[in-house]
Formats: C-alpha cells, sequence, structure tokens
C-alpha cells in the first residue's frame, strides 16, 4: 500500500525551520516528521508547541548531531516500522519548493518502485561557486552509474521508496553527513532502483533574510572527494551485478 509522510531534516536551521513546518502543513495532506540533529539553537521550540496542537506532525528529537544521512535514517525507520511505504524528503532552511511536494508524492504513487529525485532549476541568485562547484560531483555520478540516470546528485528533495533505502542505509556508518544525498542515489541505482527525474526550483535565502547554512566547504567537499574514490573503485564490480541480475530477471520472465 502507497503511504507516503514528509521528512525534514533540521540542525540549528533558526526561525526559518517553523516557517518551512506551517508552509508544508498547509500545502499539503501528508504527515510530516521534523528530525532535529542536535540543535542547540532553541529551533525546535515553536515546531514543538505547533505539534502539540498539529496531529499530522510529530518532531522526533536527537540529542546528538551526527549529520543530515543519520537523522533521515532515524526518521524512516520509525516511520517503516508504522507502515509508510514512502519519504519525501526535504531540507528545512526554506530552499526546497514546497509548492512541488505534492506533485512529487503523485509520480512517487504512479511509479512506487522508483526513486523520485529533483533536478534543480536555479534561479539569479544562487552562489557561483554552488552552482559550478557541482559539476564536479555530476560528472563523477555519471562514471559511477555509468550514465545520466540520476542527473544531480546533490539536491534533496526527492521521494524514496523506504525498503530499498534502509536497505542501501544499513550499513554502520554510511551515508551520515551531507555525503547522504549522492550516495544512496548512487547505490540505489546500482541496486536496480529506477530513478525518475522532475525540475523543481531552488530558492537560495540570504543570511540577511534569515537564510542557513551548515555546509563547511573544506570539511564535507574532502568528505565527498573520500565518497567519489570509494564509489568509483566499487563501481565496476556494481555494474557487473547489476547486469547479472537484470539478466537473470529476463531469463526468468
Amino acid at each position: 500500500m502507497f503511504k507516503p509522510f514528509v521528512l525534514i531534516p533540521s540542525y540549528n536551521t533558526g526561525p526559518i525551520l517553523e516557517a518551512t513546518v506551517k508552509d508544508v502543513l498547509a500545502k499539503t495532506i501528508w504527515p510530516v516528521c521534523v528530525v532535529i540533529d542536535g540543535s542547540t539553537d532553541g529551533s525546535e521550540k515553536p515546531v514543538v508547541a505547533l505539534a502539540a496542537d498539529e496531529s499530522r506532525l510529530e518532531v522526533i528529537r536527537k540529542c546528538k548531531n551526527e549529520g543530515k544521512g543519520a537523522a533521515v535514517r532515524t526518521g524512516i525507520a520509525k516511520y517503516r516500522a508504522c507502515g509508510f511505504s514512502h519519504a519525501l524528503v526535504m531540507d528545512a532552511d526554506g530552499q526546497h519548493p514546497t509548492d512541488e511536494i505534492n506533485r512529487f508524492i503523485d509520480s512517487a504513487s504512479r511509479h512506487p518502485d522508483a526513486m523520485i529525485l529533483g533536478q534543480p532549476v536555479f534561479d539569479a541568485d544562487v552562489p557561483w561557486e554552488r552552482l559550478y562547484g557541482r559539476k564536479l560531483s555530476v560528472w563523477m555520478v555519471f562514471v559511477e552509474v555509468g550514465g545520466s540516470a540520476i542527473g544531480d546528485p546533490l539536491f534533496g528533495f526527492r521521494v524514496y521508496p523506504l525498503r530499498p533505502l534502509l536497505s542501501v542505509m544499513s550499513k554502520p556508518g554510511r551515508s551520515n553527513r551531507y555525503d547522504f544525498d549522492p550516495e544512496v542515489a548512487v547505490r540505489l541505482n546500482w541496486m536496480g532502483v529506477r530513478a525518475l527525474k522532475l525540475e523543481a526550483p531552488v530558492k537560495y535565502i540570504s543570511r540577511e533574510s534569515g537564510g542557513v547554512s551548515q555546509f563547511h566547504y573544506f570539511r564535507d567537499n574532502f568528505r565527498f572527494v573520500c565518497l567519489h574514490a570509494r564509489l568509483i573503485l566499487q563501481a565496476p564490480f556494481r555494474w557487473m551485478a547489476k547486469r547479472s541480475a537484470q539478466k537473470d530477471s529476463a531469463e526468468n520472465v
């Protein structure tokens, strides 16, 4: 049975977290889970208060900051155990388009075995280093999956089928931080999960307007380098395993 929910991991997002959650609740009918990943700025307090009066909203608070991927794992494990089948994962910082949630979930309902991957449409305010810096990750993932099936691997506005996602994330220490988005997309592809790509606008919010970012260029880019080194070394073996599985499946038809 198709049973989706919206998952929003958050760490020190400030007042924009409450605005994002209210916007999601106003535009969708789906349950919303906010995972507070060890925040220290008090941003969870108004959302916890909101959850007291909103039956569709749940807030999970983690004592320690462990990263986006770990926060996503916490949310999907709980909701999978409660019978949910899919999660639309989005950021808490106001950059992802709440107007597109229903379109993405509708696509997932028609293609329940696929991952629905947002493809960013940037506005004129996008920082140049983000626009051009991500091109290397796009190229690396192109090599790792042998084509353009994934497109942009860094845009985290996506709908995942929970069963294969939990399988991919089951190995301890995998996909815990900002490497979550590219790693799970590549490994789901290797597993044979089809990707459907939908364009979605990105809105960059300046610090003066309340925008926040926990991305550290040296630390997190180094983490991406290490991730892609591992994936490229594994890629030939994964391609062979995937093709063998597809061949066996075709012969059994």
